[in-house]
């Protein structure tokens, strides 16, 4: 049923995009966080159930149950509310919606159709991936109880989503299993036998639907199929699954020992944990040990119908439309009740086969169950006249991170406990504090039994990994399997890094810190600064501004202090903010501006050479108490050592020595001025010869 979604959420803050996705309870939306600038899925309650209780209820409950959860490998819930909006009958609703991380990629349930039966690597990672997910839900106390290939993503870049916490419960639920109709929770081809039966269930139940999964993805199809979710459910309580191996060639029997261990009837018989499980999955493909590997699924089978024969008999589940969709059924009830006689009809052949060869068996049964009811009694009536007594169940204590291992102690022992204590290697929280209990605190145990309490170790070093050129939500996630926190985030530009993508870390990559130490991610701009190259070399400057990412243009310019074929400068000009592989014009000098000086300047006068040489050089005049004489003529120019009497070139600025002499102004002028200085040479001598010095003219 489609409703009428609104543009926006939250004043504004989510904008609604296109829909991607959509179940028998809600429809899933691409969004925005405009306050954030990060794309969101948004997932809206239909506004036709948003007044049933029951959907609410369990709407609520994946966001509480999300909320407490930080994993990688868990898709995260950043925000919740309640929108007001219209159905298509125009009732006003109020409807909850979720804010959670949007994941590009493609549910497995889609790879499986799409290319069938994965690799045993593929397999591998994407098991450890569900696994690493239940091993922290499960730690936190939240069980997921719906595990299949629809609820697990697999994003582009290959990491595991574990998703929809809808129908999960917190362990201690002691009706995890049932509806408020006492109808059983789950998808029929992944359902664990409890499930199927109605009784409470535990983390191992999740195990089970966890193997159920990876038979799918090793062999392409579920363990069980039948006609309806009753044949299939009925298979899961009472059938063994057809050994992977025998399906698909060449695949080692040791998946069958773990399959067959992780699908044990029994939980009993199953992995106790997820971190087990993943041990074996990982000693598998790396050659190490397999716990599983003498397990034999047929002795869990006789062993089960032994103690259980009673509670597996014929079973009556509610038909659903489609086995793929998360469903409610009727828990197994005795044989005789009109409801299981309405459902006969349903039961799948070899379950009618089964039932047949149960019938047969009934007087045996019924003679073994008597028997160890006499047993019983005669065992209780020993304790009675015997002076035994009956253990009393008290409250395990609960213990917090404020109490000291001392304080710990004290209170489980006057409870009446054995006080165990265990240090917790893997906790990032300080050393000394208490990280968890077994039982937990407020359950039930019997006086006189253990309780375990774990105090941390302190938190172990890890190395920093270096996540710069990945998404935010990317670098958080890696970030956070290596056991940091990311505290917060900051911009800055950057020459390489795309825009929105990290450019670094702090503390920086590479370095070893404690776990649990916060980290700030810097997050690129898009934008970089232009740098400095003024007075490198042409090539150098080429190199720099190019590894920076930028586009080049080259345009030569002269210049009075910057040598020939060195940088000048850029434009835009050094320091300038501009956008990540922007064009960038670089000056390269031609060296100084040159001045051609003239020639047939030799043999003129002064003022005539310094009119013509103007003012782009300097006019150097030697000797130079003849620079302001009128009468100076210039017999040679140079610049430095170069004679440039014949004309030349020189840089603007240059020194231009000219040499000159002088004539006397009244003689008779010539152009090297001989006459003048011959006559003045006369005057002497007929002055010299004068006996009494008088001039001779006299």
């Amino acid at each position: 049923m489609r409703q009428n979604i609104p543009d926006s959420l939250a004043q504004g803050r989510y904008e609604v995009g296109a829909l991607i996705g959509h179940g028998g309870m809600a429809e899933v939306h691409l969004g925005t966080d405009t306050r954030l600038g990060r794309q969101v899925a948004i997932k809206i309650m239909r506004s036709d159930l948003a007044s049933d209780a029951i959907f609410l209820s369990r709407f609520r409950r994946e966001a509480h149950s999300v909320a407490m959860l930080n994993n990688p490998n868990i898709v995260s819930i950043y925000d919740t509310g309640e929108e007001p909006l219209t159905s298509d009958g125009g009732a006003q609703e109020s409807v909850p919606y979720l804010i959670m991380e949007y994941v590009k990629g493609q549910t497995l349930r889609d790879i499986l159709k799409e290319n069938g039966p994965l690799s045993q690597s593929d397999a591998e990672q994407i098991i450890v991936g569900v696994l690493n997910a239940l091993e922290y839900s499960h730690r936190m106390g939240i069980i997921h109880r719906d595990i299949k290939p629809g609820n697990i993503m697999i994003s582009d870049q290959g990491v595991v989503k574990v998703m929809d916490f809808g129908i999960a419960r917190a362990l201690d639920d002691s009706a995890a299993t049932m509806t408020q109709s006492q109808g059983v929770v789950g998808t029929a081809q992944y359902l664990s036998p409890e499930q199927a039966r109605g009784e409470n269930v535990d983390m191992r139940s999740d195990l089970y639907s966890a193997g159920c999964v990876l038979y799918e993805v090793l062999t392409g199809r579920p363990p069980f199929t039948g006609d309806s979710p009753v044949a299939i459910a009925y298979q899961h309580v009472s059938e063994v699954a057809t050994p992977p191996s025998a399906l698909v060639p060449g695949l080692p029997k040791i998946w069958d020992s773990v399959l067959a261990k992780a699908m044990a009837k029994d939980r009993q018989n199953r992995y106790a944990t997820a971190a087990e499980f993943k041990r074996d999955i990982l000693g598998i493909m790396n050659g190490g040990t397999v716990s599983a590997a003498a397990y034999n699924p047929l002795t869990d089978l006789g062993n089960l119908r032994a103690r259980k024969e009673e509670e597996a008999k014929q079973t009556e589940l509610m038909p659903a439309t489609a086995t793929e969709a998360t469903q409610a059924f009727n828990p197994i009830t005795d044989s005789a009740s009109p409801a299981a006689s309405s459902a006969a009809g349903d039961l799948s052949r070899a379950a009618q086969r089964d039932a047949a060869r149960k019938k047969k068996k009934k007087r045996t049964i019924i003679g073994i169950v008597l028997g160890v009811i006499v047993l019983a009694a005669l065992v209780a009536a020993g304790f009675y006249f015997f002076g035994g007594s009956t253990t009393e169940m008290v409250t395990v204590p609960t213990i917090t991170e404020e109490m000291s291992e001392t304080r710990a102690k004290e209170k489980i022992e006057a409870a009446g406990f054995v006080y165990v204590q265990e240090t917790d290697s893997d906790s990032s929280k300080p050393k000394g504090t208490f990280t968890k209990q077994t039982p937990a605190g407020g359950k039930k145990a019997a006086q006189g039994s253990t309780v375990k309490v774990w105090f941390s170790s302190g938190p172990a070093d890890a190395t920093m990994p270096d996540v710069s050129g990945l998404s935010q939500s990317e670098a958080k996630s890696q970030l956070e399997s290596a056991g940091f926190d990311v505290g917060s985030t900051s911009s800055e530009d950057s020459a390489t890094v795309a825009k929105d993508l990290v450019t670094r870390t702090d503390p920086a990559s590479g370095t070893s810190q404690p776990k649990g130490t916060s980290v700030i991610l810097y997050i690129s701009t898009g934008q970089t600064s232009v740098p400095s190259v003024a007075g490198k070399p042409a090539d150098e400057a080429k190199s720099i501004l190019t590894k920076a990412g930028f586009s080049i243009t080259v345009q030569s310019q002269s210049s009075d202090t910057v040598a020939k074929d060195d940088a000048i400068g850029t434009d835009p000009a050094k320091g300038a903010t501009v956008e990540q592989k922007s064009m960038i014009t670089l000056y390269v000098s031609t060296g100084k501006d040159q001045v051609t000086i003239p020639s047939g300047m030799v043999n003129q006068s002064l003022a005539y050479v310094q009119g013509r040489l103007g003012t782009d050089v300097t006019i150097k005049v030697t000797p130079a108490d003849s620079a302001s004489d009128v009468t100076a003529v210039v017999t040679a120019i140079k610049s430095g050592n170069t004679d440039l009497a014949d004309g030349g070139k020189v840089d603007k600025g240059a020194t231009i020595t000219l040499t000159v002499k002088t004539t006397d102004a009244s003689a008779d002028s010539s152009t090297d001025g001989t006459t003048a200085d011959n006559s003045s040479d006369n005057n002497s001598q007929s002055s010299t010869d004068s006996p009494n010095g008088n001039a001779s003219g006299n």
